[in-house]
Order: C-alpha cells, then sequence, then structure tokens
C-alpha cells in the first residue's frame, strides 16, 4: 500500500476498517451474530486476524450497542500494540497506557496518527484523523436526525445543533467520510449525508449506520449521482473498497 492509498473494508452497519501504508484501524466495531470461523470477509474481526496486522487503531465513537461491541477490548490480550480510542462516554474497567479516553474537540498525536475530536448530535463524539497522506472522518452518531414522528419544534432543534456542528468542521479537507444514512429517517434518511457532502465535499463518502437495509445505500447511491456525491454502493459485509 503506498502512502495516500487505503484499502476499506465495510464490516457492519456503522463498522469500517481501514488498511493505510503503515497503519490498520478499526471503527466502531459491532456484529450482533457473529457465527464461528468467519473472518473479514464476513466482516468479522478476530484476534488471530489482528495478529497479521501492525500499527492498529480502534476507534469507538459512543457507548451505544450498535458501536461498541466489548469484543474489541479483548483483542488487546493477544496483542499489545493495539491502540483504542474511546469516547469519554465509554466505561472500561482499567485503563491501561494503550487505552486513549477523548472527549470532542480534542487533538492528539497518538503513534504517529493526529486525531482531531468533533461532537455529536446524538451521544459521544466524531472522529477526523491524518493518517499516512490521507484525511478520514468518522461520524459517529452525528447527523440531522430528523425524524417524522417528533414536533415541529423538535425537528427544528435537531437541525439547528447538527448545523452548528457542521460549523465547527466546515473547512476541514477529508478524503474518506463515514457518515450514517439510515432509512429508519423516512424521507429524511440521507439529509444530513446531502449537507455534510455539500459542505465539505469529501472526495469519497460512505454510508453507514443502515444496519441490514443495503436498499438504504443503493438508494443513496441513486441520490448522490444526481447530487455530484462521490460514494460507493455497499452490498455486503467484507465489501472491499479502494481508494486512490
Amino acid at each position: 500500500m503506498n502512502l495516500s492509498e487505503a484499502k476499506i473494508t465495510y464490516l457492519f452497519h456503522s463498522g469500517y476498517a481501514v488498511e493505510t501504508a503503515t497503519h490498520f484501524i478499526i471503527f466502531d466495531y459491532y456484529q450482533p451474530f457473529p457465527a464461528e470461523k468467519l473472518n473479514i470477509n464476513d466482516g468479522v474481526i478476530t484476534s488471530e486476524f489482528l495478529r497479521t496486522k501492525k500499527n492498529i487503531m480502534v476507534f469507538a465513537s459512543h457507548a451505544h450497542a450498535d458501536h461498541f461491541d466489548p469484543i474489541i477490548l479483548k483483542w488487546g490480550q493477544d496483542n499489545p500494540n493495539i491502540h483504542y480510542i474511546l469516547s469519554s462516554d465509554i466505561q472500561v474497567k482499567a485503563n491501561p497506557v494503550n487505552h486513549h479516553i477523548v472527549s470532542a474537540y480534542e487533538k492528539r498525536t497518538i503513534d504517529n496518527i493526529t486525531i482531531e475530536t468533533f461532537g455529536s448530535t446524538d451521544q459521544g463524539i466524531s472522529f477526523l484523523i491524518q493518517v499516512d497522506g490521507l484525511s478520514i472522518f468518522h461520524a459517529g452518531d452525528l447527523n440531522w436526525w430528523h425524524w417524522s414522528g417528533e414536533t415541529k419544534e423538535e425537528r427544528d432543534y435537531a437541525e439547528k445543533i447538527f448545523k452548528a456542528e457542521m460549523e465547527k468542521i466546515i473547512g476541514q479537507q477529508m478524503d474518506i467520510a463515514f457518515f450514517p444514512v439510515d432509512r429508519r429517517l423516512e424521507e429524511a434518511y440521507c439529509m444530513g449525508a446531502e449537507y455534510f457532502a455539500a459542505k465539505i465535499k469529501p472526495k469519497l463518502l460512505l454510508p453507514m449506520h443502515f444496519g441490514n437495509d443495503y436498499g438504504a445505500s443503493k438508494a443513496f447511491v441513486e441520490r448522490a449521482k444526481i447530487l455530484g456525491i462521490p460514494t460507493t454502493e455497499i452490498s455486503h459485509k467484507g465489501q472491499e473498497i479502494i481508494f486512490s
């Protein structure tokens, strides 16, 4: 892998793995029903697989069960070189040297990766990292959560806090961004992603937070064609996307 190149693997829901020239990075790993003997081709990370990787960084944006799978902490028992970057709302029993607890609006450098954190419109934080010539953003639960069942006042507030958080991010350059596309929001399922893409203009925006609803990704691709948003349809666990 050359500098400014990445192999991206869709794991599940909001989980992605990104392999760059010198690092292997995992975001928001969550596998609710992993069967035995599955591997990364099925979106499943194992301790055995991680033994083949170097400079591993594991990010978790918040404590919601669909973004933080406690099994990730077991990986470090077999590979002491893993660094964990965990949102401050995640409770861990121990705090080893390689566990880095972060809140919104911090900036750190860990293992030659620059990490900047932003807020969320739900729980936890979002991440912007600089690694091997690439700028990568993971939104966590940052989104324009426009629920049709809420009151107008609640929807207006959701818009206000989303756009206020976006103001803190606008101006950042991003190569790869992972952002929610969630059809539980009905007609507003990709409103946040569209706004984000219009303001940030990432070179590649990949959808997440849709669980097994791969139709959400397919529908977003059709919208993205009209709006000129660079994306890729996600159709299965273990799907690989090469960014160059």
